[in-house]
């Protein structure tokens, strides 16, 4: 399989390309993802929009570095009801996202993007569905107390993976979308490109 490099910062990304034996180098994008979020917001995009064009800036602007190397941006957005909910900057952040989704069920979007020459030639979102049980803030508060700073603001307020499994009664869709990486069609498109 061919090469890559993964222009994201996630552990998680980079756990599961490992995970599926695709070879990755990383390269952070530094892409200012708020200003991107709030410009496509001004102009009505979907989450799905959102999360598709933040991968391909990721991917483009490492790629224009990196001469005819394959780069992989990938992005994940949270879509209660057709609001964007992003990752939270503090714990009162995380605390209010975790009680704007209580009770509720949401989708997780979750978009890839393969560059070539500062250019994307390949792209695919994924969307899960969660369904969150309900909790009193105190619960709330008591999972937060168990999530490192680290993990907390790398991944938003759960982790499946983790002691967020436990937030929901119902889970749609494919994990792996779930912690930011469709990596069935991501493979299938790299088994095959030539």
């Amino acid at each position: 399989m061919v090469e890559i490099i993964l222009a994201s910062k996630s552990k998680v990304r980079k756990e599961i390309l490992d995970k599926n034996n695709i070879f990755s180098q990383v390269e952070q994008s530094n892409v200012d993802e708020d200003v991107i979020k709030e410009s496509l917001l001004r102009n009505k995009a979907s989450p799905e929009i959102i999360s598709k064009n933040l991968a391909e800036f990721k991917a483009n602007k490492v790629s224009q570095k990196n001469a005819e190397r394959l780069v992989l941006g990938a992005d994940s957005v949270i879509d209660l009801n057709g609001e964007l909910i992003s990752k939270p900057t503090n714990r009162e952040e995380a605390l209010e996202i975790l009680k704007k989704l209580n009770g509720k069920a949401h989708n997780l979007i979750s978009s890839v993007c393969i560059s070539k020459n500062g250019f994307m030639i390949w792209n695919y979102t994924d969307k899960a569905t969660l369904k969150m049980k309900s909790f009193t803030d105190e619960e709330l508060n008591v999972y937060l107390s168990k999530i490192s700073d680290e993990n907390l603001y790398a991944y938003n307020v759960y982790q499946i993976e983790g002691e967020g499994r436990n937030l929901f009664s119902n889970i749609d869709g494919d994990e792996n979308t779930i912690m930011g990486l469709p990596i069935k069609k991501l493979k299938e498109y790299l088994n095959n490109y030539k």
